[in-house]
């Protein structure tokens, strides 16, 4: 096996950047009254001199102007959701982690020919869809989990090279249960490697079996026991705008953004959509837009166009505050070749004539 881990550090942070272009120094903010901290930060609030974990307090007296905006775990949730449902798009075994998601991709390489090619297009729908990731591929998925921590990049592709891997992370980087990893410097155990050779017995005794299981895990010598992900046939986006909008044009950028997020979310279920609703929110109540297409459709400048020219004939009767989409998945699309017998049951590699597919391995 072959997994591949997405390691999405700042999902709260792109949320908003993604929104807000060149935006100046900005921070996110947890917590209440004085007590109130940041959880992030941009680069420009960085260089600043501010720092994730600083009190609110202590950066406005470092810093006289910079915008601290409520973090909000909620839609960070929901965007580990949505790059989950884009990532099914390379696999049908698609789980989440915290902060990250994970995929077996072995079956997919004979699609895609190689890991480095499979990484590149992994990486290039979440440059375009504006989010900070590493990304690092192993045998198992909590050995890559662990990679993806330690540096952007690394591919351990078979199980023996992974043990030699595994050597050298530091036990803070390990993901494992944390009273062991409180505990075991103070034994003089600091790096994975020297876990690994110590007495499995004398382990259990001082760390009972959760330590054993996470560790079988990272090696391989475990299942993963990860819950499988399955995207909704359902889309539903909402941005909040910066300030009221009174003309349609303002509203172009973030439906450009909103419509490039329902392609790459269809992209990932196969589909298309034939129809959906832009909900134009005001303060007192809201004014829906329907676009709909003569068949399924998910390419991105087709669906922004159409919904572009439906937005154009529109007149506001109050202001807009906030812009909703609202999608139903279609059937599979029919763009592509009819599927061959052996991947409508499911068979992965290769068609039954040894072609390439030509739709996603495993999504039968």
């Amino acid at each position: 096996m072959l997994w591949a881990c997405i390691l999405l550090p700042q999902l709260a942070l792109d949320d908003v950047l993604r929104r807000r272009p060149g935006a100046g120094p900005l921070v996110l903010v947890a917590g209440t009254g004085p007590a109130r901290s940041i959880v992030a930060a941009n680069t420009a609030a960085r260089v600043a001199g501010l720092r994730v974990g600083q009190r609110l307090s202590a950066a406005q007296a470092l810093l006289a102007q910079f915008e601290a905006l409520p973090y909000q775990p909620e839609r960070a949730d929901r965007w580990h959701r949505f790059l989950a449902a884009v990532a099914y798009r390379y696999s049908s075994d698609v789980s989440l982690l915290p902060h990250a998601i994970v995929l077996e991709v072995s079956h997919s390489l004979s699609l895609f020919g190689s890991w480095p090619r499979l990484e590149s297009l992994l990486r290039a729908d979440l440059d375009a869809l504006g989010f900070r990731h590493r990304i690092s591929a192993a045998p198992t998925a909590h050995a890559a989990y662990v990679l993806a921590g330690v540096s952007d990049g690394q591919a351990v592709l078979d199980d023996d090279h992974l043990r030699r891997a595994l050597q050298r992370i530091p036990l803070r980087k390990s993901r494992l249960p944390t009273a062991a990893v409180d505990a075991l410097p103070g034994m003089g155990i600091r790096t994975l490697g020297q876990l690994l050779n110590l007495p499995r017995d004398g382990l259990r005794r001082r760390f009972g079996s959760d330590l054993l299981l996470a560790l079988d895990r990272l090696t391989g010598d475990a299942p993963a026991a990860l819950a499988a992900y399955r995207p909704p046939d359902s889309f539903d986006l909402r941005i909040e705008l910066q300030h009221e909008v009174e003309e349609i044009a303002a509203l172009v950028f973030p439906l450009r953004r909103m419509t490039g997020d329902l392609a790459a979310y269809l992209a990932g279920r196969d589909g298309g959509v034939q129809r959906f609703v832009l909900r134009l929110e005001h303060r007192e109540g809201h004014t829906d837009v329907m676009v709909g297409l003569l068949a399924p459709e998910r390419e991105a400048g087709m669906l922004f166009e159409l919904a572009r020219g439906r937005l154009e004939q529109v007149r506001l009767p109050q202001p807009v505050v906030a812009l909703r989409l609202i999608a139903s998945v279609a059937a599979r699309r029919r763009f592509r070749d009819q599927r061959c017998a052996a991947c409508r049951t499911g068979a992965g590699g290769k068609c039954g004539d040894g072609r390439a597919h030509h739709h996603p391995v495993g999504q039968g």
